[in-house]
């Protein structure tokens, strides 16, 4: 059999589970972009999700195939060959069909709930089979056949009714005649927006009879002409007529396959979910970036978060500290003690104390941001939510905008976070500071064993004993001596060029920091519930910081933890490294986002959409 008469086209066969699992699929992205997309274009959607919960919870043992038409097709003289009784009137007054009639074949109680579901009056209800032709009709059993008002009536409300239950039925039979086949508005207003629809739907051109047969083969190839032109290809179309023995058989035979399938409910719910989700596609569908952020606006976001973070005086004092530290370890060991009167640079700054990462992280005093630094990380931030959004939907657009600004109030305390926990690389003294404590250590010993010989020599000049020859005594006490401010002399610009790496490294600190931290733009915002917590001034910790608190973004490495080492021969990165291993935390902790853009994101790809 060909399209012409009658055949349908092998098409995937759906089960009950995979539709259930689109229409889950579309519930959750309806959940994921509430309260980001208008909420008039979701309404088709909300009505879908409803309506298939309720389909799928009713019969599934009944097929709801429609005759819709327009006035004067047939379609009540259609229902009644089919029905083998005159159960819906027929007349030449327009409109005849004022409400929709249904007949059922089989046990009219199983299709109750379902008629009572479309809102069919009881009155307008009848049973097919009875006792005496049972086994003639058990073909079509599980059959339920409405027949609709026409869609061109002149009662508006025809028009609606019909609208309605065209949205509820499994399959509908369309029933054109021949005068009024290629009528505009049957094509543009119900045919034509049924694409998603060509597994329930079916075209007959009624009352053949009127037509000769070479006339009426012609008016189906021209009919389904314009239904490839509505994009109906492969619709089944042929020509029936109500009063021409044999010109049932065919719509007849269709209807009975379509029974026996048990499919036509759940195609027809896979369409209308095909048929949200184009409508929704303009909203979430787009391009992917062909590139990642610009750089420059990735690095203006590492320089406004690393300026309000405090990092070039983290990395002031990262560069005092460095120079402490080492002369208190490679100092002479008579001074060292005027170096341990001064406090630490760093531990000033409560940064680095030390504490381990189960423990809270200590808040810092690092002057925090002012109002001037804010809004530059404001301005940042929104510039690249603009740049990040600039490829999707207007929709989408603002609410990734809202997204980047509304972790906002979280910054200071994250930021904060982000400096008192990362690692700058301190903590453990290189081995060529020992070498040369060791070296300072055995000038100061020489120096004191030439004292000690020089004190005995005294005391037994003074107590009139001969006194021992040599000049060895003073030798080495100023050996030792010279040999301690020598060592100090030379590690004095080993140290300074350790700290400082030069004008020119200092200079690249924000390109390293900023490239570095622009390459995750995306990043999830620093963990919630520091927005409270702020940070006190240099020395003068305001009375409403807390002394700890509890870390918002990933903690130090534990200890004896393996380290890379910042610098050459072991010599811990200077400021500029640090700088930018600051920078980078603080950009991991302080970009903002939504989670719910995400999982909006996610639902974009639309599992239901697949056949």
């Amino acid at each position: 059999m060909t399209i012409v008469n009658g055949s349908r086209p092998a098409v995937p066969r759906l089960d009950q589970h995979a539709v259930a699992d689109r229409v889950d699929g579309l519930r959750r992205f309806l959940r994921a972009v509430q309260g980001h997309l208008p909420e008039q274009r979701l309404a088709a959607a909300r009505t879908v999700v409803d309506r298939a919960g309720e389909r799928l919870s009713l019969s599934r043992d009944h097929t709801v195939v429609a005759l819709a038409g327009a006035t004067g097709s047939g379609k009540s003289s259609l229902f009644n060959a089919l029905a083998g009784f005159e159960l819906s009137q027929v007349g030449v007054c327009r409109p005849t069909t004022g409400v929709a009639h249904a007949c059922v074949w089989g046990a009219p109680a199983g299709a109750a709930p379902l008629l009572d579901w479309m809102e069919v009056p009881p009155a307008k209800r009848f049973n097919r089979e009875s006792a005496l032709n049972a086994d003639g009709e058990a073909a079509l059993r599980g059959l339920v056949l409405l027949d609709l008002p026409d869609f061109d009536s002149v009662e508006e409300s025809h028009r609606v009714e019909v609208d309605r239950l065209l949205g509820l039925v499994d399959l509908v039979v369309w029933v054109l005649d021949p005068q009024k086949y290629a009528d505009n508005l049957v094509h543009k207003e119900y045919l034509a927006r049924l694409r998603h629809y060509r597994d329930v739907t079916v075209v007959v051109l009624n009352q053949a009879d009127l037509l000769a047969p070479a006339d009426a083969r012609r008016c189906v190839l021209d009919l389904r002409k314009l239904l490839d032109a509505d994009g109906l290809g492969g619709v089944p179309v042929f020509a029936t007529s109500a009063v021409a023995p044999g010109r049932l058989n065919q719509l007849r035979t269709l209807l009975e396959r379509t029974v026996a399938a048990r499919q036509a409910a759940l195609d027809r719910l896979a369409g209308d979910v095909a048929d949200v989700v184009t409508d929704l596609a303009p909203l979430v569908a787009a391009d992917p970036p062909a590139q990642a952020l610009e750089r420059d606006t990735a690095t203006r976001l590492a320089e406004a978060l690393a300026t309000a973070a405090g990092v070039p005086a983290v990395a002031a004092a990262t560069e005092r500290a460095y120079r402490h530290r080492a002369a208190r370890t490679m100092g002479w060991p008579v001074m060292r003690w005027l170096h341990r009167l001064r406090p630490d640079p760093l531990r000033r700054l409560h940064i680095g104390t030390g504490s381990r990462a189960t423990q809270p992280i200590p808040a810092t005093s690092v002057p925090p941001p002012n109002s001037t630094e804010l809004a530059t990380v404001a301005l940042a931030v929104r510039t690249v939510g603009d740049r990040a959004g600039q490829a999707l939907p207007a929709q989408w657009r603002a609410a990734l905008t809202a997204a980047a600004r509304s972790r906002q109030a979280d910054l200071p305390d994250a930021l904060d976070v982000a400096v008192a926990s990362t690692d700058l690389g301190l903590a453990r003294v290189p081995g060529w500071w020992r070498v040369v404590g060791a070296l300072q250590w055995l000038a100061t010993l020489t120096a004191l064993v030439g004292l000690g010989w020089l004190g005995v020599r005294f005391m037994l000049f003074t107590l009139g004993m001969p006194a021992m020859p040599g000049t060895t005594p003073a030798l080495l006490l100023l050996g030792g001596l010279t040999a301690g401010m020598m060592i100090a002399v030379l590690v004095r610009p080993l140290v300074r060029f350790a700290a400082g790496r030069g004008p020119a490294a200092r200079r690249d600190a924000a390109t390293l920091g900023g490239r570095r931290g622009g390459s995750t733009p995306g990043a999830r915002p620093g963990t919630p519930g520091g927005g409270q917590l702020r940070r006190g001034a240099v020395g003068a910790p305001r009375r409403d910081r807390p002394a700890m608190r509890t870390p918002l973004t990933s903690p130090p490495s534990p200890p004896g933890a393996p380290r890379t080492r910042g610098g050459p021969w072991g010599w811990p990165a200077g400021p500029v490294r640090r700088s930018a291993r600051v920078r980078r935390r603080v950009i991991r902790s302080g970009q903002a986002g939504e989670h719910d853009v995400d999982s909006a994101t996610e639902c974009v790809g639309m599992r239901f959409h697949r056949r």
